[in-house]
């Protein structure tokens, strides 16, 4: 590793309005090294990374001195970063989705970047995509070279991201949040190959993440970042075994931890026999309508009174498509019992008085709730349509009881979601849901869009609603340490069919199939098992 930084800052502070986001950050990147920015929302991760290259608004202002090795990036022109970005400096965003164009293929995506500081186009071009394809360990380069993004899975869209930010060897390479969105196994694969792309091109690499066991895993350093002020920064092994900063042993210690709430009713509140989800596929024009998709394969499951019952495996293994058919928002075959009664020989008002019992707190906190409504509509909006004999004021207790419940001030009910955080407005979400005392609570990877210290947060409210309630949750989630503090039992699910399941403990701890052992080390859960 050599002894000179490719990348520094030094005394660097961006402020907006005149208020610092982030005040007097120094810090410096080896050629062959990896430095993890770390630190919650808000903390000044990202923009530290966007003001270094230029690539924040014009309304901030930026001060301070950066350098990638001996050229001063402070004096660059416009026309000089243009030569720098996507040529020296390769940045990857945090979702792929949205950054790459919705109208362009995959090969005319990174074919840009080439043309564009290379001067390649046509086959030559063409093939140095495909060769970059297969450097991020794409499958089926050759098709995928003509594919668009939303055909692809969201770990086949960050590796082109990744291709995209190494296709012209890039001395720096800014990797912001490359894995939030992604399966625990598909994280390890995508930083796994960063590992080795840095190795092979001699980069460095500065990674933007929120999540300490990749910094474990995969930085030399850190540098904790707390409301724009570093609060240490050092080799990883000392920094977390022996954190300085009070924030920072915070974040070391916001692994979701604890037991869930005991159980002390045993009554089944909800079952499934031989429950399977099938979609019917499009017909071709002269040919026979191929055999319907199987989402999810035949299967049972209960789920007790108090009890939490955890579905996990990766993206596309059915997880959200089994809740929604277990709901009835999904069509499907095979017996539902909902509270003693047959679920899925149920319509109209009969099915739509179940429905009251049955609520869903979904993943993505910006955008399940309406920002054109107050909180005291969104919380009440349930409560209004399935109790039209209330009037306004008992509404507006019930609404103000429900943001006592979940840790709220009474105030926020007049405010709009863009005035809180995520894990705000994910407690606005569960009021929402609970307002309406349901039996049954289904949470969609209520978690996987927040910090490990708002996750800790939220882990232990669910556990008090619980307690204290008495409610079911059907808890989805790819994230196996949340799991193991809330769920009771677990099953496992891959590509629709259940892999295993029974009491959490025993199937994280010692699981029996080779795919559950990967979700596991994935985790850094560890196994008894070995």
């Amino acid at each position: 590793m050599s002894a000179e930084p490719v990348f520094s800052l030094k005394n660097f502070t961006v402020a907006f309005d005149g208020a610092p986001v982030v005040e007097d950050l120094s810090l410096h990147i080896r050629r062959g090294e990896t430095l993890a920015l770390v630190g919650e929302s808000g903390s000044g991760k990202s923009v530290s990374a966007l003001g270094a290259i230029n690539l924040l608004p014009k309304s901030a202002e930026v001060r301070g001195e950066s350098y990638l090795e001996e050229r001063d990036l402070a004096r660059l022109s416009e026309g000089d970063w243009r030569t720098v970005r996507g040529n020296q400096v390769g940045f990857i965003f945090q979702e792929p989705m949205t950054s790459l164009n919705p109208l362009h293929t995959i090969v005319k995506q990174i074919g840009e970047t080439l043309r564009l500081h290379q001067g390649l186009s046509g086959r030559a071009a063409r093939e140095r995509v495909r060769e970059l394809l297969v450097q991020v360990k794409l499958p089926r380069p050759d098709e995928l070279l003509d594919a668009w993004p939303h055909q692809l899975s969201g770990g086949q869209r960050q590796r082109v991201m990744i291709a995209m930010a190494i296709a012209n060897n890039p001395r720096l390479l800014i990797a912001d949040e490359p894995t939030t969105a992604l399966d625990v196994t598909v994280q390890q694969e995508i930083l796994a190959l960063l590992d080795d792309l840095r190795e092979r091109h001699g980069m460095a690499m500065l990674l933007i993440t929120h999540d300490l066991n990749l910094v474990r895993r995969h930085a030399d350093r850190v540098c904790v970042l707390y409301r724009g002020r570093v609060q240490e920064t050092g080799p990883v092994s000392d920094v977390f075994s022996r954190p300085r900063s009070d924030y920072t042993r915070l974040l070391l210690s916001a692994e979701p931890e604890g037991q869930p709430t005991a159980i002390s009713n045993h009554t089944p509140l909800l079952e499934a026999r031989r429950l399977q989800v099938a979609f019917s596929r499009p017909k071709r024009l002269f040919s026979r309508r191929p055999s319907p998709f199987v989402a999810v394969q035949p299967l049972d499951l209960y789920l007790r009174k108090g009890e939490t019952l955890g579905i996990v495996g990766e993206s596309g293994s059915g997880k959200t498509t089994l809740a929604m058919a277990l709901l009835r928002l999904t069509p499907a075959s095979g017996e539902i019992d909902f509270n003693g009664e047959r679920l899925d020989r149920m319509s109209g008002n009969a099915l739509r008085r179940q429905r009251r019992q049955m609520q869903v707190v979904f993943q993505d906190p910006y955008g399940s709730l309406s920002p054109r409504l107050p909180v005291a509509d969104i919380i009440s909006e349930g409560l209004r349509f399935h109790h039209p004999e209330l009037d306004r004021g008992d509404i507006q207790q019930r609404v103000l009881a429900s943001l006592r419940e979940v840790g709220l001030p009474e105030e926020c009910a007049a405010r709009y979601p863009h005035e809180f955080s995520g894990g705000q407005r994910q407690r606005i979400a569960v009021a929402r849901a609970i307002i309406l005392e349901p039996d049954l609570l289904v949470l969609d990877e209520p978690t996987s869009a927040l910090d490990r210290t708002v996750q800790k947060q939220l882990v232990a409210l669910l556990r008090d609603l619980q307690a204290k309630r008495g409610m079911s949750y059907l808890f989805i989630s790819h994230d196996l340490a949340v799991v193991r503090a809330m769920a009771h039992r677990v099953i496992v699910l891959k590509e629709g069919h259940v892999v295993e399941q029974g009491e959490c403990e025993q199937v994280l701890g010692t699981p029996r199939s080779e795919y559950t052992k990967a979700l596991v080390e994935a985790a850094g859960l560890g196994s008894s098992s070995d």
